[in-house]
């Protein structure tokens, strides 16, 4: 595979999936089993019939029909939990042709409807599964079958730093990749990852939905407004892309939770929140509040804030804070007509808060947003 790719004029290196990994180990071992003899590395086909080399970390024999094997995960330049951490294959020869592929200690387990797994089966997605099915095939014959087994004993306490549990995977990593291959600084998994847990709270008769950008939105809807963590999706910094999902998957309600300086990049119609697209908090701030009269001088303040929440000390002293409801108004009006022409018709609130001061205003009063909610 072309072990680089240039994203903003860097060359960064491509690195390979969980998937890939758990393929790689089963081909060793089972090379092992068919051919006694040992691999340093393994060229495995992904599901899109590219070559991928794989270094094996380990390799053991423990009795004439099984070998266990190990690869390092390695997400190139696009590092993620999973990075670094050991996946073995356990291979064991049956004594009929099938390939059975289980999952073991550190591998989850799915417990919700709405993935592509089934409740109670290991989170090994159906492509990687394939992808191992294939390659060992490859190496056994058609008359031969195996069972094996794909663990990875860092993977309980790596999980916490995934968005598993979200997805209602528990008690480990999953086994993914629809390419086999990473590419560094790619949304699209991440993006992947939201939609199908949007698409699983569909599937668990949710009709409406409560959006948020990350921790101190989620922390703001649980803890100040009581309101039930199982509705909430995190959109990270993809509004945009997350509320086409949103109605592509048919919810009719949106509730968007979140801390002023990321929401207000949406009033001004800015759908990509990241600071690398797009910078213009102070920006917003003063064009709402010259509008409200503010004097030149204080618009001059505001300008030079760098936080929203430096700003909101002038707004404060000044007696501006009106301009927190104009704001919110405007990122329900930004986002109802982002969706406007395409159905089903979207409802979109909005609550914004700041770390300092707590709530700052919302479409509706909050105390009928939370009844409404609960």
């Amino acid at each position: 595979m072309e072990e680089f790719v240039y994203v903003n004029g860097k060359k960064l290196k491509k690195g390979y999936t969980t998937g890939s990994c758990a393929t790689a180990a089963s081909v060793a071992a089972a090379h092992l089993l068919l051919n006694s003899e040992e691999c340093e590395e393994v060229v495995v086909i992904s599901p899109v019939d590219k070559e991928i080399r794989i270094p094996i970390v380990s390799l053991k024999r423990t009795d004439e029909k099984t070998v266990i094997a190990a690869v390092r995960k390695n997400g190139g330049d696009d590092a993620d939990a999973t990075h670094g951490m050991l996946i073995y294959s356990k291979v064991i020869l049956r004594e009929d042709s099938e390939i059975i592929i289980e999952g073991g200690e550190g591998i989850g387990r799915v417990t919700q409807e709405g993935l592509l797994v089934p409740i109670g089966q290991p989170a090994i997605n159906p492509k990687p599964r394939k992808m191992i099915q294939d390659n060992v095939r490859k190496i056994i014959g058609d008359n031969q079958g195996a069972d094996i087994q794909i663990f990875a004993p860092e993977g309980y306490e790596i999980a916490k730093q995934t968005m598993n549990r979200n997805l209602g995977i528990i008690g480990g990593i999953s086994i993914l990749g629809t390419t086999g291959i990473v590419t560094p600084m790619s949304e699209d998994s991440w993006k992947a990852a939201i939609s199908i847990e949007l698409e699983m709270k569909k599937k668990q008769g949710f009709e409406r939905i409560i959006l948020s950008p990350g921790n101190y939105g989620e922390d703001f809807a649980v803890n100040k407004m009581m309101l039930d963590e199982n509705k909430i999706v995190s959109m990270s910094n993809f509004v945009g892309y997350v509320l086409k999902e949103v109605q592509r998957i048919g919810f009719k309600e949106v509730l968007m939770i979140g801390h002023l300086g990321k929401l207000i990049k949406v009033s001004a119609g800015i759908f990509s929140t990241h600071s690398k697209d797009a910078d213009a908090r102070a920006e917003i701030l003063v064009a709402n509040l010259a509008l409200m009269g503010m004097s030149v001088p204080d618009l001059e303040r505001i300008s030079n804030c760098l936080t929203t929440e430096a700003a909101g000390d002038i707004i404060s002293e000044t007696g501006y804070e009106g301009v927190y409801k104009i704001i919110a108004d405007k990122i329900k009006f930004r986002s109802e007509k982002l969706l406007k022409f395409r159905e089903p018709k979207v409802k979109v609130d909005v609550v914004i808060f700041s770390s300092k001061t707590g709530l700052l205003s919302s479409t509706k009063p909050i105390k009928e947003l939370m009844e409404e909610w609960q």
